[in-house]
């Protein structure tokens, strides 16, 4: 794992910043949590890779709060760019 950067999905609405954090704090030292709101999924950022990796092992299709969760390394957001239209 390059980082420490996990995408948890497939959250129940009711889930919080504080929920996520007491979650994965049990496996290191939880550098930041962001859910986005009314998507079902969010981001927590753990100290080390390592401590990513034991996180995802461990919570990947696990139950919590009645739904199963989805862990898994983050991606690196797509550049947003100004698209190039063709003319004919």
């Amino acid at each position: 794992m390059q980082g420490g950067k996990l995408y948890v999905g497939n959250l129940n609405y009711s889930v919080t910043n504080a929920d996520l954090e007491e979650l994965f704090s049990t496996y290191g030292e939880v550098v930041s949590v962001k859910i986005i709101e009314g998507k079902g999924f969010g981001f927590v950022e753990l100290s080390s890779p390592s401590e990513a990796e034991k996180a995802k092992d461990a919570l990947d299709s696990s139950n919590f709060k009645g739904r199963t969760m989805k862990v898994d390394e983050a991606r690196p957001p797509k550049p947003k760019g100004r698209r190039e239209f063709r003319r004919y």
